[in-house]
């Protein structure tokens, strides 16, 4: 038995994380500390000033667990890691995942390219970015190998030069064929250097010479040169004013700003990249019951530039942040070179965190309509089904559907729902390779078992401390409701698996009428019909039809590939060349 006031006492006086389990052993908090002793020890003290907030978190402690580091900015980054894992209840969460994209010059080509990367790697090759828009990259691209006549192809130069004919790039004068050593490698680097010079921001000579160009075309009467010149000329001033010019400096910078309303909240970036304002981005995040604006940044923050690639010098913030001094070195270990932190209070830079929370407000407003939309669609939506079936919250449902034509090619399909929202990371495919023929119940239990069976043997690997760094699968993470296509029948073989492995998971069908729609679930021996107009209907259909959808997609690609196979793919030492010059 866990006696809290006795586990106090054992506390280390050393850095580490402590994490927070309630009466069902969910994490609900996690935190770090420099000093595990004294932190954890002050949520229990009731002769200390609490927020609502600690108020409310702490009474719904059962238990307390920590794991000791070497230092403050190891608690730091593991302090990241376990909030993104397990998203507790009462830490600030940011709910956008997205990725920026880059422009790549791979210079560490003898005839280097241009190209579209989602993200920065230690490759030697130069990246400018992160942008916001994917379609302003892809224009960028296209318009500076227009204009620079940059190659656009994957061969290997200069070991290929000569070994194939110029592609339609060249025909149409927009490649000078390096590949066929029309131009030299001098030539070539000189052309990316101007190319490396425009993405810098010096675009005033470019246009200038698009002018000249235009105007000589069109006073020799090629009009149709000149108006792709105009065109270009056109491209460049767009990308251009895109990129307003900041006053003070050239500094990397983001500037980063609020706004908060009921339980939602949004974080506003500005990305200022070479003193250049590149764009915008704005982050919804989840608050956590009771947050304060320096809470949703300090979190923002560390969730944020915990998974980005690439870390800029300055962060200037709407208000100070907790832990500053240790966030900074933090950032300055991932960026390479020294970070600051700060809350300007005059001048040019207020006002553009002014600005950008001016911006976050209005994201805010325009937004809570589509959230709140939302909400009902996802854990409105677990609420009504936990109603049904007489469950408490529904975090991890999985899915599972099997199939095959007359037996051949059969497959199963493993499909996961976390709070109402498909995650796609972790649906998994099953070839069956113990049944034969048409025989969907016994491949249902082959599924299963499998799926418990693998996980049940991951688990005990992690929990006997062998894992020696391996990274295990989404199988490890049980569900919290099982959701078979059928009714009684797959029902019984869910819980037949189940009752073999130890596990008590609940599990219910999605029961169909003649027309081969969802109309209820089949939930401890019967039939719970569900308004067919509710939020909790549309959640069930849509898991039903995802499930059905995987497991079709994986059938029809396993059977096309069936469909061209060759006796030829049969014989050893026959590759793929020799088989076509034999056909």
């Amino acid at each position: 038995m866990f006696v809290i006031e006795e586990e106090l006492k054992k506390l280390p006086a050393s850095p580490g994380v402590y994490i927070m389990h309630d009466e069902k052993d969910e994490i609900i908090y996690v935190g770090k500390a420099i000093s595990l002793k004294n932190r954890v020890r002050q949520y229990f003290q009731t002769s200390r000033k609490r927020t609502q907030k600690i108020e409310k978190m702490v009474s719904l402690v059962s238990r307390f667990e920590y794991i000791v580091t070497d230092s403050e900015l190891e608690a730091l980054i593991l302090e990241c890691n376990l909030i993104k894992e397990h998203k507790p209840k009462y830490n600030t969460m940011l709910k956008d995942d997205k990725s920026y994209p880059y422009i790549k010059v791979t210079v560490n080509e003898a005839y280097p390219r241009i190209l579209f990367a989602r993200t920065m790697k230690k490759d030697n090759a130069k990246y400018f970015g992160p942008f916001t828009s994917s379609g302003a990259v892809k224009n960028t691209i296209e318009l500076i190998t227009k204009l620079y006549k940059i190659r656009t192809c994957n061969r290997n130069l200069p070991k290929d030069i000569g070994k194939q004919r110029p592609c339609l790039n060249h025909q149409i004068k927009q490649c000078d064929a390096p590949c066929m050593g029309y131009i030299s490698e001098e030539q070539y680097g000189e052309n990316i250097s101007k190319a490396l010079e425009f993405l810098g921001g010096k675009y005033d000579h470019v246009i200038r010479m698009l002018e000249d160009k235009m105007y000589q075309a069109s006073e020799e009467m090629r009009f149709e040169d000149a108006a792709e010149y105009r065109d270009l000329i056109k491209s460049v001033k767009e990308t251009s004013e895109k990129q307003k010019i900041t006053k003070y400096d050239s500094m990397d910078r983001d500037i980063l700003a609020y706004a908060m309303q009921g339980n939602d909240a949004v974080v506003q970036v500005f990305f200022v990249r070479n003193g250049k304002v590149l764009g915008r981005e704005h982050f919804h995040i989840e608050l956590a019951p009771l947050d304060t604006g320096r809470e949703v940044l300090t979190n923002f923050i560390k969730q944020y530039y915990g998974g980005s690639p690439f870390i800029p010098k300055e962060l200037l913030v709407q208000e100070d942040v907790d832990d500053t001094e240790l966030i900074e070195k933090w950032l300055s270990v991932k960026r390479g070179t020294k970070v600051v932190i700060k809350h300007p209070m005059k001048g040019e830079k207020e006002k553009l965190v002014e600005l950008a929370a001016r911006n976050a407000k209005i994201v805010l407003e325009q937004d809570l309509d589509k959230l709140r939309s939302e909400e009902r669609r996802t854990r409105g939506a677990i609420a009504q089904i936990d109603g049904l079936l007489g469950l408490d919250y529904t975090k991890r449902i999985e899915a599972f559907d099997i199939s095959n034509t007359n037996g051949f090619e059969s497959v199963g399909s493993m499909v996961v729902y976390e709070d109402g929202k498909p995650k796609r990371s972790d649906y998994r495919k099953f070839k069956i390779k113990t049944v034969i023929g048409p025989n969907d119940y016994a491949s249902m239990k082959e599924v299963l078992t499998r799926r418990f069976r693998h996980g049940l043997e991951e688990m005990k690997v992690l929990s006997d401390g062998k894992a020696d760094g391996k990274e295990y699968s989404s199988f490890t993470r049980f569900p919290d409701l099982i959701m078979m296509d059928g009714g009684r029948g797959q029902v019984n073989i869910a819980l037949e698996v189940l009752d073999e492995f130890g596990l008590n998971i609940p599990v219910c069908g999605m029961v169909k009428d003649d027309h081969h729609r969802t109309r209820g679930l089949y939930f401890n021996n019967e039939e719970i019909p569900i308004d067919t107009h509710s939020e909790g209907f549309q959640l069930i259909t849509r898991v039903q039809d995802e499930a059905h959808r995987f497991a079709i997609t994986f059938h029809k690609d396993l059977r096309s590939k069936k469909q061209v196979h060759s006796i030829l793919d049969d014989i050893e030492g026959i590759g793929e060349v020799r088989k076509f010059s034999l056909i």
